[in-house]
């Protein structure tokens, strides 16, 4: 299955690559590297995350990578991670973007 990084995701991804290299750069290349490992697993197999409680759609589901969610969604040709955000956040659906 392919797997496609929206624009909004790798955005967020650079966020938080940013923040936490103001700390420690080496750690915020290796968490970005293992958040980016965990959104590729998805395409394995894309039911294993649970449905995302803010959107009552079964296609779009989210894992959680340590203290991170990262939204996708699951169409019959491939997975699109949607967004990537910390988890005690809720989900701002008026920023997310679906692409079909």
């Amino acid at each position: 299955m392919t797997l496609v990084w929206t624009r909004e995701a790798l955005e967020k991804l650079g966020a938080i690559e940013e923040f936490i290299s103001n700390n420690n750069p080496e750690r915020a290349e290796l968490f970005i590297d293992y958040l980016i490992k965990q959104g590729e697993s998805i395409a394995l197999n894309p039911k294993i995350g649970r449905s995302v409680p803010e959107i009552s759609n079964p296609d779009i589901r989210e894992i959680i990578a340590k203290k991170y969610r990262i939204v996708y969604k699951v169409t019959l040709e491939r997975v699109q991670i949607l967004t990537v955000f910390e988890g005690h956040k809720l989900l701002k659906i008026d920023e997310l973007i679906i692409d079909l």
